[in-house]
């Protein structure tokens, strides 16, 4: 039994169908991307998964329990966390005070939380910078943050919400080693991206939104190689050279 299973997904927002009856699985310690062009549709599909928007029509389930109906708050406490594109630190407070708040979803006492957030800020690199104000740290870091404060919510499930935009490659790279030792700490990702080379190098398997519609889904290399989702998105002089 797949981790998240969505079935006949839809939302409307007046006369404009934003996402049109997807379909898919995730299965439990996968990575799965989530691409397509501007307007597809996959930051709607985060917005229903995360509980910020109710689907006007189908089903989201995770670990077979249905989420409708439930509140961020509760999705996230149910195991399901974010990350958004623009990223959002408490700007005057301390990184350790900032992870400290996602620790508190599962954490009810201050030490808890505390020892929980130092654990996820050695996790992710961001340890020796714990006392500075979260606001003056550089993009690449506040990225970095973001992805420690979702990480001490303790998440079965994290979406990644475009978490290499405007880095460079070496930034990219790191990024990319962490989402690899996610995985292997035993955590589930959905992720939307547009760098290609990032999503593609990192993801067990890809789906691509077209006008809220699912145009493929499967191995990276041969999603880079479907005509459709060249047609729609990659462009006929998109080169890949991945091997799954």
């Amino acid at each position: 039994m797949a981790m998240l299973e969505i079935r006949g997904l839809r939302k409307q927002f007046g006369g404009v169908l934003a996402v049109q009856g997807l379909d898919f699985d995730l299965e439990e310690g996968e990575i799965l991307g989530l691409i397509g062009p501007n307007g597809a549709g996959k930051t709607t599909v985060f917005n229903l998964i995360s509980g910020f928007l109710r689907p006007s029509a189908g089903d989201i389930k995770f670990q077979n329990e249905s989420l409708s109906g439930c509140e961020p708050h509760q999705v996230c406490f149910k195991g399901i966390t974010r990350t958004f594109q623009i990223v959002q630190p408490f700007r005057t407070l301390s990184v350790l005070e900032n992870v400290m708040i996602g620790a508190f979803i599962q954490k009810n006492k201050y030490r808890l939380a505390r020892e929980k957030a130092l654990e996820v800020l050695h996790f992710s690199g961001l340890l020796e910078m714990r006392n500075q104000e979260a606001g003056s740290l550089p993009i690449a870091s506040q990225k970095r943050l973001e992805l420690a404060k979702a990480l001490a919510t303790e998440p079965k499930l994290l979406l990644l919400d475009e978490v290499m935009a405007g880095l460079t490659a070496t930034e990219i790279a790191e990024v990319l080693t962490m989402i690899r030792k996610i995985r292997d700490a035993g955590i589930t990702l959905l992720l939307i991206e547009h760098v290609m080379h990032a999503v593609m190098s990192v993801s067990d398997r890809i789906l691509v939104l077209h006008h809220g519609e699912k145009i493929a889904e499967g191995k990276p290399y041969d999603v880079s190689k479907d005509k459709k989702v060249l047609d729609a998105y990659l462009g006929e002089d998109f080169m890949l050279d991945v091997q799954h």
